[in-house]
């Protein structure tokens, strides 16, 4: 009996100690971990989530970019980091995406990941270099019929949903265009702006500047709905291509030993940042779909996901070596 009165006082002090960490939080700088360079879609959403909390938190938020390997790189850092509050992981949907590609990884997508909150989610858009020379997703798809085996599609990385989305388009079409990876949006646009790559499956919330500045010619949007951010671009169904739709999420995460407290605690302050008027119609902005949901309802999310890309890679035949 005593033993057991033992675990469970200490149970309880564990408790009470994990909810003095969450009323205590942040008492140092947070790092946010971001799996790509500065300047791409995902970098974009984190430093305007961060920019808030640390108002909120009046400390210092910092974001931290980790880019490479279809993300794994940052996501191993965070897997292995303390699960204290101090490292947090805004990642994509080829977080959900990476277990199903590479043979060998040194974390669990799953396991080794506390969720917190899905942020937004943003459809794809089908974008092309302006010398190509089609006006719209027909001609576009008749272009691909004659030169398919000559064009190029980018995308920010392996094992990303612009990558994936990009092999399934190409399954779709019947044709032979050819997957280049980058190490994030920002070297992709360079090169696909520059002519080098012809066309890409991009974020609309990276793609908007360039496709507004006329760098690049926005074809069709990957969505069941046209998006406020793009009302004069059409669905892929509006252009003729029925069914083929394509969207990335942006979603916050920490090491799997973050106490539940504690995860709590940063959801509820992301989540009324995420909610103000002014962070609505900048995400709307870019392209993207306000979520803000709970760590409970993210997880169950990430589990429909996991899924879902692990079916598209099974279709789609497609394997990346680490």
């Amino acid at each position: 009996m005593k033993h057991k009165w033992l675990r469970g006082c200490a149970f309880a002090l564990a408790l009470c100690a994990a909810a003095a960490r969450a009323d205590t939080y942040p008492a140092k700088p947070v790092t946010m971990v971001v799996p790509y360079p500065a300047g791409g879609a995902t970098d974009v959403v984190a430093r305007a989530v961060a920019e808030k909390l640390g108002t909120a938190w009046r400390g210092s938020v910092i974001v931290e970019n980790r880019a490479g390997a279809g993300t794994t790189i940052g996501a191993s850092a965070v897997a292995r980091a303390a699960g204290d509050g101090y490292t947090l992981y805004m990642t994509t949907s080829a977080h959900t995406i990476s277990g199903h590609i590479y043979s060998k990884l040194n974390y669990d997508p799953v396991k080794d990941f506390a969720p917190i909150t899905l942020v937004t989610k943003v459809p794809l858009v089908l974008v092309v270099n302006p010398s190509v020379p089609a006006g719209n997703l027909r001609e576009f798809l008749a272009y691909l019929e004659k030169q398919g085996d000559t064009v190029n599609f980018a995308s920010p990385g392996n094992g990303t949903a612009q990558h994936l989305s990009g092999e399934l388009f190409k399954i779709a079409t019947h044709t032979a265009i050819t997957h280049v990876p980058y190490r994030g949006d920002a070297p992709a646009f360079t090169d696909l702006a520059g002519g080098q790559v012809q066309m890409m499956l991009a974020t609309i919330t990276s793609a908007l500047p360039l496709i507004h500045s006329g760098k690049l010619r926005a074809l069709a949007v990957a969505s069941g709905t046209r998006v406020k951010a793009l009302p004069d671009v059409p669905t892929f169904g509006e252009a003729g291509m029925p069914g083929f739709e394509a969207a990335t999420w942006f979603g916050l995460l920490a090491p799997a030993s973050t106490p539940p407290a504690l995860t709590q605690r940063i959801y509820q302050d992301v989540s009324r940042i995420v909610d103000t008027p002014e962070m609505r119609e900048r995400i709307e902005s870019l392209g993207g779909e306000v979520v803000n949901s709970t760590p409970q309802a993210f997880a169950a999310f990430m589990t429909d996901e996991q899924a879902k890309w692990g079916k598209a890679v099974k279709v789609s035949g497609m394997a990346v070596n680490p």
